[in-house]
């Protein structure tokens, strides 16, 4: 009869798991904890007190601070997972869950589904040749060696891996080792789970190798269950329901999906949102209620995708997550650089970057190489970046994790510039208006495709009229616009009235301002 040994990585809301605990260890299961070490200590012996005297809960020995994309995170569930091993020598299955997960079958209907099916289920598929990773990096995750965390040491993260790159400072992986990946929520048997302790102790080369990766939760136990399970013995999907948007955001779960979660062919679901109260309620006495039939429809990805292409009919099923708050933010400042020399703006923010702590990013909206963060696919394409405009900015917000940004913007933008002015956030301008001479707008033109390298020069003199009273019309719109906080910088004015104006916008003291300004050749072509 199988016995499942839940591995739970938690970091907040000791309530929730608590009630967690209980309720999946209702019904004979077990649970062990892994509570992340930078989480409050009080809210830790809470959890150890409320569930002192249940002997089907244990804990890790050994807590871990953990990090979005590091090792610290699989080595977090090993500790879960040996602490497991210990203190429940019968338990046959073991199943990795999260804070925000809930069963969605009984836990009679769980049990007989793992005695009918004696298989491990991890999401495997091979890390180069499938498509798995929709965006960002592929190879460099496991090449080069990442010490740092992405996200709270960012300039060290990226530091030392474009140092890496740049003296070619790549490392082969384990020659025996085929490198999968896939979901880290995964139910694997007990001799599986053994087999990979045991590797863990044997092979120190492929843990360094792994330990160096980045986001090894989605590839370290997809790769050892690959290298130690007969492939016939795996099913490659997890057990766990969870869904994301066409931008990698999971879709959340609230009171009105409990029927669609039910009739799903899964054992848990995530993520439940915390206000879903009452879908927490229903999902909880679930589990231990026996005699349930559940009818499988598994059409819950496809109405998915029917009610986010068509709209939401009826029942609300899942709000897109830009949606929900269409509002930059009352308290943050988006200061937009507007100028149509790309070069000089871009020098500008330069500056900017090493005068102050204000994060910079340049031409988002016009230029499809502009460097921006992995952030789940709305920045991957111009037309995503544009639909979702706002949505997008309060990402870099959040990612930045900051209350002021810099962005750079074409005059041509008009659009962008009235959508973010109305917005309740506070919004300046900083229109840096340049001197445009013949050759370059004869570059301009080439660059536009208005002519090309072998266009004679009589023909593109003619069009130069054209192009230059183009640019002015697009500084008279925005001036027509009368755009509140609207600073200029003019390529002709005295150095002072450039630095007041660069005061103003950045709200910075003058000589920051002046610091700013002091570059050489700002506005050479």
């Amino acid at each position: 009869m199988a016995k499942i040994a839940f591995i739970l990585l938690c970091h907040k809301d000791p309530e929730a798991i608590i009630r967690q605990a209980q309720s999946l260890t209702a019904a004979g299961d077990c649970m062990s904890i892994h509570f992340d070490a930078s989480a409050k200590s009080e809210h830790y012996d809470r959890i150890r007190e409320a569930l002192r005297d249940n002997p089907n809960v244990t804990f890790a020995k050994k807590r871990i601070k953990c990090g979005w994309g590091e090792w610290s995170l699989v080595a977090a569930t090993l500790n879960a997972v040996e602490a497991a091993i210990d203190a429940f020598p019968r338990a046959t299955h073991f199943y990795m869950l999260s804070g925000d997960c809930m069963a969605i079958k009984s836990a009679e209907y769980a049990h007989d589904y793992l005695n009918r099916h004696d298989r491990d289920f991890i999401e495997s598929y091979d890390y180069l040749n499938s498509d798995w990773i929709k965006t960002g990096w592929k190879e460099e995750r496991l090449i080069y060696r990442h010490w740092f965390n992405e996200r709270t040491q960012k300039k060290r993260f990226y530091a030392m891996f474009e140092l890496q790159k740049r003296l070619g400072l790549t490392r082969e992986i384990p020659h025996d080792i085929d490198v999968m990946i896939g979901s880290q929520w995964w139910c694997l048997r007990r001799q599986t789970i053994e087999e990979i302790i045991d590797f863990s102790k044997k092979r120190r080369d492929v843990m360094r190798f792994f330990a160096t990766t980045w986001i090894p939760d989605e590839t370290f136990f997809q790769t050892l269950v690959r290298h130690l399970v007969p492939e016939q013995e795996i099913e490659s999907r997890t057990l766990t329901f969870l869904m994301f948007t066409e931008y990698g955001m999971p879709v959340v779960f609230y009171n009105d999906h409990y029927d669609l979660l039910l009739s799903q062919d899964f054992l848990f679901a995530r993520k439940i949102s915390p206000e879903a109260l009452e879908l927490k309620r229903r999902l909880g006495v679930l589990f231990s209620t026996e005699g349930v039939t559940f009818q499988i429809s598994n059409e819950g990805r496809t109405l998915f995708n029917f009610l986010s292409n068509k709209g939401r009919i009826g029942r609300r099923f899942a709000p897109r997550f830009w949606e929900k708050e269409s509002s930059l933010g009352r308290e943050r400042e988006l200061l937009i650089i507007v100028c149509k020399k790309w070069h000089v703006a871009k020098r500008m923010v330069e500056r900017i970057r090493q005068m102050t702590n204000i994060p910079c990013v340049e031409y988002l909206f016009n230029d499809e190489a502009c460097h921006l963060p992995d952030l789940g696919g709305i920045q991957s394409t111009m037309g995503k970046r544009h639909r979702h405009r706002r949505a997008l900015m309060r990402m870099l917000f959040d990612y930045y994790k900051t209350d002021r940004l810099v962005v750079c913007m074409d005059p041509a933008n008009l659009d962008l510039l009235e959508d973010f002015a109305r917005d309740r956030s506070t919004t300046r301008l900083l229109e840096i208006e340049c001197q445009f001479s013949d050759e370059y707008l004869i570059d301009h033109i080439v660059r536009a495709g208005l002519a090309g390298a072998c266009t004679p020069r009589e023909k593109v003199e003619r069009l130069l009229p054209t192009v230059r009273n183009d640019m002015i019309h697009e500084s008279d719109q925005m001036r027509d616009a009368e755009f509140e906080n609207h600073h200029h910088l003019r390529e002709i004015d005295p150095s002072e009235v450039g630095a007041r104006a660069v005061a103003d916008f950045l709200t910075v003291p003058s000589a920051t301002a002046e610091a700013i300004l002091n570059v050489d050749q700002l506005f050479a072509d």
